[in-house]
């Protein structure tokens, strides 16, 4: 589907080349906007299964919204694992302002949103601008956008967008009020009115190449945006598993009563009410049968003694074993704890150490993630560094800047520490460094606290050398003189022969 002839742009000054490929991107994002929401709606808990018609299931039970919440989950337990701690450098990053510009964006959370996005819908973007000085904003921001908003051409040769537009805000038509359009140097930002409909066009430039990095989930040859962790197995095994649960549903309400009738008596005598009126369906089924008219007397054989018979209430189990492959077949493929999902594991999963297999297969997951992301998160901090610090070209020594991700598993602070030790015995010297603290499990604040302490230190004992006075030395004793004495005068008598 592409975009309607309302819904294209046509911004005023703006060379048809440029409208063309505005009009483009966001056909891309028309077309891929139904997915995309799709995504979003699992993730959210907001896709409400279909009836599958089986005929078993009155409707009223698809009607009740029951959704699962293992797509999140799928999502969130990985998302979870994939933590920017921070950044590294051989050099001193505060001296570069990196504190401020981490602390001014609350990189810390941003980052976070960029992994989940991008583990909806494969892509998300991180987009460097300059802040408004007007309006008291931080010299360098870092954005995130998501697929359903932006969208790009990735340059196969160059591993780079070579545009990326953002639409930044959308009338209840869903037509485009508000767009930025960041090509190699130039930055071109439109509003459009909501009364008279026009468009106001800016143009800015800078010497960042195209100001942005896709941070892509599982990218290959094909698919240079990736894909997304919600994929078409998870979304049907969701199904499945909100399916079972409604079966279940219905059976609570419908099979786990016991099935009785009678023989020989009127319904409309039994199974009505006070006022003589007939039972609704739960009550009767809820009530409790004390007596039922009968005639004792009675000898002709058509007519038989009232009698009542039961059916045994069916069992739930069928549907809970389903419900539990269910979790077992969506926790295979996303190799999560089957107990994550809310139901026990039927098989031992646990290694002889202690962890669990498919923990394993999760931290590799997150290992391969974090690596593919790098890349982004490193040159957006390069760049958002340059612009805090009022530069055009980023320096050549700025190329040692690297992410640092925290370890997607999860050990205990003795376990670390013991682990550190080993390998600072290993290579002592590393005990007086930063590394061979963090090898130690120090948080990044301790570390720096840590080494301040170290400094002072230092500078104290190095200002108590300097204004202490050295120390007198004491006269030779006299009988060390008279020694020294008579050996000069054997060695000058020994000279004189």
């Amino acid at each position: 589907m592409t975009t309607t002839e309302s819904a294209r742009v046509r911004l005023p000054n703006v060379d048809s080349d440029t409208n063309a490929l505005i009009n483009g991107l966001l056909d891309v994002l028309e077309k891929r906007r139904r997915r995309n929401w799709l995504r979003s709606c699992y993730y959210d808990g907001k896709h409400a299964v279909r009836n599958f018609g089986s005929g078993i299931v009155p409707e009223q039970y698809f009607n009740l919204g029951l959704v699962l919440g293992w797509s999140a989950k799928a999502v969130d337990i990985l998302a979870r694992r994939c933590n920017l701690d921070g950044y590294t450098w051989s050099g001193e990053l505060e001296s570069l302002g990196y504190q401020e510009v981490w602390d001014d964006n609350f990189f810390g959370a941003e980052s976070s949103s960029a992994v989940i996005s991008s583990l909806i819908h494969g892509p998300a973007f991180l987009i460097n601008t300059t802040g408004d000085e007007d309006l008291d904003e931080p010299e360098s921001l870092i954005h995130v956008a998501e697929a359903m908003n932006a969208t790009g051409e990735m340059n196969g040769r160059t591993r780079r967008l070579d545009n990326l537009l953002s639409v930044l805000k959308r009338d209840e038509d869903r037509n485009v009020l508000s767009l930025a359009l960041y090509l190699d140097g130039r930055t071109l930002t439109a509003n459009r009115e909501r009364v008279n409909r026009r468009w106001s066009v800016d143009w800015s430039e800078h010497p960042w190449g195209v100001p942005a990095e896709a941070v892509i989930y599982k990218p290959r040859t094909g698919r240079p945006f990736g894909s997304s962790r919600i994929s078409r197995v998870v979304m049907s095994l969701n199904d499945r598993g909100v399916r079972a649960l409604i079966r279940m549903e219905g059976h609570s309400d419908i099979f786990s009563y016991p099935e009785l009738w009678m023989l020989g008596a009127d319904p409309y005598e039994v199974l009505v009410d006070a006022d003589g009126k007939p039972l609704p369906t739960w009550k009767a089924m809820m009530g409790r049968i004390k007596g039922i008219p009968d005639d004792q007397d009675a000898t002709d054989e058509k007519l038989a003694r009232a009698d009542i018979k039961q059916f045994q209430q069916s069992s739930p189990a069928p549907h809970i074993e389903l419900f539990q492959q269910c979790a077992n077949d969506f926790a295979g493929e996303t190799d999560l704890p089957v107990s994550a999902l809310g139901v026990q594991a039927k098989t031992n999963t646990t290694t002889a150490d202690g962890s669990d297999n498919a923990e394993k297969q999760l931290i590799a997951e997150a290992e391969g993630a974090t690596d593919d992301w790098s890349p982004a998160f490193r040159r957006t901090m390069i760049r958002a560094l340059a612009i805090k610090n009022d530069l055009n070209t980023i320096p050549a020594d700025w190329a040692s800047i690297d992410t640092k991700w925290r370890p997607p598993a999860y050990l205990s602070r003795s376990a670390v520490a013991d682990a550190g030790l080993k390998q600072l015995s290993a290579v002592p010297w590393l005990a007086e460094t930063e590394v061979g603290l963090e090898l130690l499990g120090l948080s990044d604040s301790q570390i720096k606290r840590a080494m301040a302490d170290k400094r002072r230190a230092q500078a104290a004992t190095l200002v108590d050398k300097l204004t202490t006075p050295p120390a007198p030395t004491p006269p030779p004793p006299a009988d060390a003189i008279d020694q020294a004495v008579a050996d000069q005068v054997a060695l000058n008598g020994a000279v004189a022969n």
